[in-house]
């Protein structure tokens, strides 16, 4: 059973009769669901995944202290970890994990201020700029299985992506970067005979490649050890896998050189496809300008071309 099934289950047969029994005013106020940090939060939880924080459990997001008071967020601590502590052959941890507790009662404010640096993810175009995308991407990942109020519903839809300028400096970013590590420093590595340059040419090109592919699907990009499980999903350009697998599991060399060249093309035949570049088959660091000129907010656009990576 997946994270977050066994996560609703849990909740469904045990959080939402106790809340519904002893909490019942508090119910247009609170969210419960599962968000944040964890493979079960995304889906790609597995076998090997469950060594470590996986347990029956959810979280009860509270809103401000004005709406909530801490004396009855204590009596909800404690109705919560009052409740089963082995649900469908899994154990409740009693410890809170490294990095902070991912289940129980937790402020709403406290997950967004951790996760976006504001109590209510009003963001600007610059915090969207700045901020990790795995830190958005755990604001808004899992699932809620309950929202009295829909503020927190609220929040996460406006937070599900970019804006689209800021989605468009982070492309020029990365394609400026495609391009020096691919289709300038390689080469020259190459023909200097620096294996030790050339294999961290391809690796850095293989990196921005995936964030080039998360940006053109508009999904946010996850905690690098998910990024190719990532890829998979993703509706455009996912049948590139093989080759961006293949330069960093393959000794760089001439054929390494051949490849980038061809995924090269692909990418700037998919930004005149998506309408963010006019010609076709440019060089990425041409593309990278075009991209860069296309931004309609002013201050945005005259940052550094790599402000955003």
């Amino acid at each position: 059973m997946k994270g977050l099934e066994l996560s609703k289950a849990f909740y469904n047969e045990y959080g939402k009769p106790m809340l519904e029994k002893d909490f019942s005013d508090l119910l247009p106020h609170i969210a419960v669901g599962l968000v944040g940090a964890g493979s079960e939060c995304l889906g790609f939880d597995d076998e090997a995944s469950r060594d470590h924080d996986f347990e029956a459990g959810f979280c009860v997001f509270l809103p401000d202290e004005l709406t909530l008071d801490r004396q009855t967020a204590f009596r909800l601590e404690r109705a919560y970890a009052a409740l089963p502590k082995e649900f469908m052959g899994y154990q409740r941890s009693r410890l809170a994990p490294t990095g902070g507790a991912r289940h129980g009662v937790i402020r709403r404010a406290d997950l967004l201020m951790e996760k976006t640096g504001t109590t209510d993810g009003d963001l600007s175009l610059r915090d969207f700029l700045y901020l990790p995308e795995q830190a958005l991407l755990e604001a808004t990942n899992g699932a809620l299985f309950y929202d009295g109020d829909g503020a927190f519903t609220e929040i996460r839809t406006r937070l599900s992506y970019l804006p689209e300028d800021v989605r468009r400096k982070k492309l020029a970013g990365v394609l400026l970067l495609l391009g020096q590590t691919g289709e300038y420093n390689l080469p020259r590595s190459l023909a200097r005979q620096d294996t030790a340059a050339a294999q961290l040419c391809t690796i850095e090109f293989v990196k921005n490649a995936l964030h080039f592919i998360f940006l053109l699907n508009k999904k946010y990009l996850p905690f690098y050890k998910w990024q190719f499980r990532a890829l998979e999903a993703l509706p455009k350009l996912s049948h590139l896998s093989p080759s961006l697998l293949s330069l960093i599991c393959t000794p760089a060399s001439e054929n390494t050189r051949e490849t980038v060249k061809n995924l090269a093309e692909v990418f700037a035949d998919a930004l005149a496809e998506e309408g963010l570049i006019a010609k076709k088959r440019a060089s990425l660091e041409e593309c990278a300008y075009a991209v860069n000129g296309g931004i309609s907010d002013h201050t945005l656009r005259n940052l550094h071309i790599l402000a955003g990576v």
